[in-house]
């Protein structure tokens, strides 16, 4: 060996040749890709395929008789985008929709941080049980809440209907009726998600440092002035957090109107998720709705962007 071939080894990191350590990093960057090559195979196949499909399909007339031959679709430009916006069907749907978000998250995100403040410090017995039962309803089977609310609702043999007779009342027809039917899908999906909501809390609840709290019980802050000054701001990445998602998820809003009301009574809870199932599935129109899907997807964006923005800075 020469000596100046031996200088360059001395002068290596370790005593190692360079390039033996380009071949080292080499070998494990391909470790890495192959291991990785499942997830990327199934995440090009059954995500980021379908995605570009549907945003293709959007601009054609796909049918049921492109089904089996998708290149004889008929490209139609930003036809189904524009009949969208005529579509007074798809108009309520999307205006459901916005009602749904509208009344549920707030209602959501406020029961969820009251129900966290009190299993968090009011509730000292019990404290994992009354955790458990609000979490319960996240991890239930929509049929078997289905079934519960069918039964708290109906209007003749219910339990609402049993307790208004009782002091001689009669019990709405909550889910026949236009008026009733979105308010009672709003309280089963509250029910349904308030537990989410309550656990996400509670994480944020017992990161706030105690010392804080009693210094400000010291100073003779009261419960009400404690949660409004004190808990709630130090809780903004919690409910930037909380909201993002609770509100992505009821836009999305698919199976409550899907199992209970089909949608009606006329169409009063119609949402944009089920208009564009019975567009696909039922009618075969895929490509419109395809593009009823796109035109959710650009709303949720935006609402999302919005959301961090507003609620980001005061998280700083």
């Amino acid at each position: 060996m020469s000596t100046t071939t031996r200088k360059a080894d001395e002068a290596a990191p370790g005593g190692r040749r360079p390039g033996r350590r380009r071949g080292s990093l080499g070998v494990q960057n391909a470790a890495g890709w192959l291991f990785s090559t499942p997830f990327l195979v199934l995440f090009a196949v059954f995500m980021a395929f379908p995605v570009v499909a549907t945003l293709l399909m959007s601009f054609t007339d796909f049918g049921l008789g492109n089904v089996t031959r998708p290149l004889d679709a008929r490209f139609i430009g930003f036809e189904n985008y524009t009949r969208l916006f005529g579509d007074e069907r798809f108009l309520k749907s999307l205006f459901n929709t916005a009602y749904f978000v509208v009344v549920g998250v707030p209602l959501t995100i406020g029961l969820g941080l009251l129900v966290a403040v009190l299993l968090n410090n009011g509730i000292d017995r019990a404290r994992t049980f009354f955790r458990v039962g609000f979490y319960a309803p996240v991890v239930t089977s929509i049929v078997a809440v289905a079934v519960v609310w069918r039964f708290v609702l109906d209007p003749s043999d219910g339990l609402i209907a049993g307790l208004a007779s009782e002091v001689g009342l009669t019990a709405p027809d909550f889910l026949g009726s236009e008026a009733l039917a979105m308010p009672s899908l709003i309280a089963m999906a509250v029910w349904r998600n308030l537990g989410t909501v309550m656990v996400l809390f509670i994480a944020g609840l017992q990161a706030i440092p105690t010392e804080v709290r009693e210094a400000a019980r010291l100073d003779g802050v009261g419960p009400w002035q404690e949660l409004r000054r004190i808990t709630v701001p130090l809780l903004r990445p919690t409910l930037l957090y909380a909201s993002v998602i609770t509100t992505i998820g009821y836009l999305n809003v698919f199976e409550e109107p899907f199992v209970m009301t089909q949608g009606g009574p006329s169409d009063s809870t119609l949402t944009v998720s089920l208009n564009m199932y019975r567009e696909g599935f039922n009618f075969f129109h895929m490509g419109y709705a395809s593009a009823m899907a796109y035109v959710l997807f650009v709303v949720i964006m935006g609402i999302t962007v919005l959301q961090l923005r507003l609620l980001k800075d005061n998280t700083r």
